[in-house]
């Protein structure tokens, strides 16, 4: 069988990190990640920067959790943060974003 996506319209920006011109502070999340309060605990569609590796420290690798506490996936220059149909939000390569997705007219702009 074949299918076809259903038209629907999603949100999406896209990321670029700190340091460069088109980066939109808005989109990281500071909390602590690890704290055992839930207002500072991550939470699922938190874009976050990575910043230790087997305690090593690193720059420019960022997160964001698309699910439960191990699932993080990671977040590259460039890529689309879409938020789906339940308010979900995932990350999504420029590419695949461009052969899947095209801009359609904004309602409040018309």
């Amino acid at each position: 069988m074949k299918f076809r996506k259903k038209p629907v319209v999603i949100e999406a920006k896209q990321w670029w990190p700190p340091g460069d011109e088109r980066h939109d502070p808005s989109m990281l999340t500071l909390r602590g990640g690890n704290s055992v309060n839930p207002p500072d605990y991550r939470q699922t569609g938190d874009l976050y920067p990575f910043t230790t590796i087997k305690g090593m420290g690193v720059d420019n690798i960022y997160f964001i959790r698309v699910g439960g506490v191990n699932d993080n996936v990671q977040v590259h220059p460039g890529d689309w943060i879409i938020t789906g149909v339940k308010g979900e939000k995932y990350p999504c390569r420029p590419d695949i974003f461009e052969a899947t997705y095209e801009p359609v007219e904004d309602a409040k702009s018309t």
